[in-house]
């Protein structure tokens, strides 16, 4: 029988394999004429329905008073609506499994802003790795052969506007609090909101996707990355309770590396070896900036906000 730690681990494995998922299902979702504010969108309301039934069973109800909604309000800007916006419009452009690798730069880039804002003390690790991630940024963009075609090395800076938004979402979070919203409430009341900004941009951008039946693949596409990043987050915050912020963390790992193998895997992609390079060196750069002991603040890879804080209900 599996004890206890390894029915933890095999959670965390399953995860982020979930997640991991949703980065070959966008590449997916942008192949035939879809564009982001639309997706965003649709991506949010799917999110608004999953969660609601969550929300209610557990009591919690909708945030209540100005500053929560403004705080719901912020998530829904800078940990979904633009970042998700930004991670769609690379997804033209470049390798899923490029995008993968970017996105674990969320541990790596929180270090700085978590310094910045007096919530976190330097450490000379955590520096190094913080030079691992920009290395690997370098090994991605500079040598010729590194990526496909030597154009969609223009790409990578849109690629990394995601983790950056990411990253400051933890920022704030691990600084301010929310206010006393559990994580699952704030994501509920982030989409929300989200759904109200949305919604105009995609109707006068022209982006508004029609729901209405017959699916393609883009659609199918859609659908399922949006159940699974919901899942997987709402398994996250349970395995952040269960075990621990810390071993949570790890997830970042898998969540990178199965990202690549479904790329792999769905879409038929392959890489060069400056792009496994890349990844080795990010991989050593999420370790070094990883924390080493329980009750500190951890962003997860591909997460619209972080897990509970020590203080709160973790759902």
């Amino acid at each position: 029988m599996i004890d206890r730690r390894g029915g933890l681990l095999v959670v965390l494995l399953v995860l982020g394999a979930g997640w991991g998922i949703t980065q070959p299902l966008s590449k997916i979702a942008v192949s035939e004429g879809y564009r982001h504010f639309g997706l965003v969108f649709w991506q949010l309301v799917i999110g608004v329905l999953l969660l609601g039934p969550v929300v209610w069973a557990r009591g919690r109800g909708l945030p209540r008073g100005r500053a929560q909604w403004g705080m719901c309000t912020l998530i829904a800007a800078i940990g979904t609506v633009l970042p998700n916006s930004a991670s769609y419009q690379a997804a033209i452009y470049l390798p899923s499994g490029v995008i993968s690798i970017l996105l674990s730069l969320v541990p790596i880039l929180t270090f700085p802003l978590a310094l910045a804002v007096g919530i976190d003390r330097f450490g000379w690790g955590r520096l190094a790795g913080l030079g691992c991630g920009m290395v690997a940024v370098i090994l991605l963009i500079a040598p010729e052969t590194s990526l496909p075609d030597r154009a969609m090395a223009a790409f990578i800076p849109l690629a990394l506007i995601a983790p950056a938004f990411y990253a400051a979402e933890g920022a704030v979070v691990g600084k301010w609090g929310t206010l006393g919203l559990g994580p699952i409430q704030l994501l509920f009341g982030a989409s929300l909101v989200g759904v109200v900004m949305t919604a105009p941009l995609a109707l006068l951008t022209g982006q508004w996707i029609d729901p209405r039946p017959p699916w393609g693949a883009p659609d199918w596409a859609l659908i399922l990355s949006s159940i699974a990043h919901i899942v997987t987050y709402c398994g996250y915050v349970w395995l952040v309770g269960q075990a621990g912020a810390v071993f949570a963390a790890q997830i970042a790992y898998v969540v990178t590396g199965a990202g690549i193998l479904w790329a792999m895997l769905i879409l038929g992609e392959s890489y060069s070896g400056w792009i496994w390079m890349a990844l080795g060196v990010m991989l050593m750069g999420l370790f070094l900036v990883q924390p080493r002991r329980e009750g500190v603040l951890v962003m997860a890879p591909v997460l619209p906000h972080d897990g509970p804080r020590p203080d709160e209900d973790p759902v």
